[in-house]
């Protein structure tokens, strides 16, 4: 499978690697083919440091728990929870808040 728009040498341009990566992760099509994907991706410790962020994230959402119960509950460090929670209210991303937001609205559906 010869696909013309990969370049033999490396890619030093970030970006267009970030971008065709984005591309990837969009292509699964349901939450088994995302697994897939992820498992060939990422080291068992990536994916799972990805999910403790993930739900880390929905815990802050909630604004039931403090960072320390947070912390306690799940064992994630103090600098990821405060990381998080920096990314989820003040950053510009806002990458976090519309995937909480599309999950709720898809739950509410």
């Amino acid at each position: 499978m010869n696909d013309p728009r990969l370049k033999v040498t490396p890619s030093r341009d970030v970006g267009k690697l970030r971008d065709d990566l984005c591309g990837a992760l969009l292509t699964p099509r349901d939450i088994e083919e995302m697994r897939r994907l992820l498992d060939d991706l990422c080291t068992p410790a990536e994916v799972r440091t990805l999910a403790e962020r993930w739900h880390v994230a929905r815990l802050l959402d909630q604004n039931q728990l403090s960072y320390r119960e947070i912390q306690e509950a799940t064992g994630v460090s103090t600098t990821t929870i405060v990381r998080v929670s920096r990314f989820l209210k003040q950053e510009p991303h806002l990458g976090y808040r519309r995937a909480l937001d599309a999950m709720e609205h898809d739950n509410a559906g």
